[in-house]
């Protein structure tokens, strides 16, 4: 069976374990000449944060772009894009990292994903929680690392 992989989606939080998956990522994405895209995954207390002024939305951005841009420096040739999404929703109950992170494979589309499974305790250390999840309903080939 042979893969056909255009787009490998990497959700990351704040942990180191999002800096391994953005690695394998890239290799995955350099073995099948795919391009990568960096999923930035904000837990609900980052969110309330931003909107109660308790956590500056530039310092956010910016260490998302920071991230991004050292992905990119690993990324020997592979395409590398960003974006953010919130992990999680008071008004839409069924959402958590796992349904959003498999929204978004689904309208990129991702061909392939790699999850960091490991977590810390941090607000911002969302991913580990939802690694299971995206395994076991994605619809697209699943590294956990």
């Amino acid at each position: 069976m042979t893969l056909d992989i255009e787009q490998v989606l990497v959700p990351v939080d704040a942990t180191d374990q999002a800096e391994q998956a953005v690695r394998y990522g890239l290799a995955i994405a350099d073995r099948y000449d795919a391009a990568v895209h960096v999923l930035h995954v904000i837990d609900e207390p980052v969110k309330r944060g931003i909107e109660t002024g308790e956590v500056d939305p530039e310092a956010v951005a910016d260490e998302q772009v920071s991230f991004a841009d050292d992905a990119a420096e690993f990324a020997d040739g592979v395409s590398v894009t960003h974006s953010t999404v919130v992990g999680f929703s008071r008004s839409r109950l069924r959402q958590h990292p796992g349904s959003a992170i498999l929204d978004v494979a689904e309208e990129l589309p991702a061909d392939f994903v790699v999850v960091p499974r490991e977590h810390g305790t941090e607000p911002d250390e969302t991913l580990g929680k939802s690694a299971q999840y995206v395994v076991e309903y994605a619809s697209q080939p699943v590294l956990s690392v």
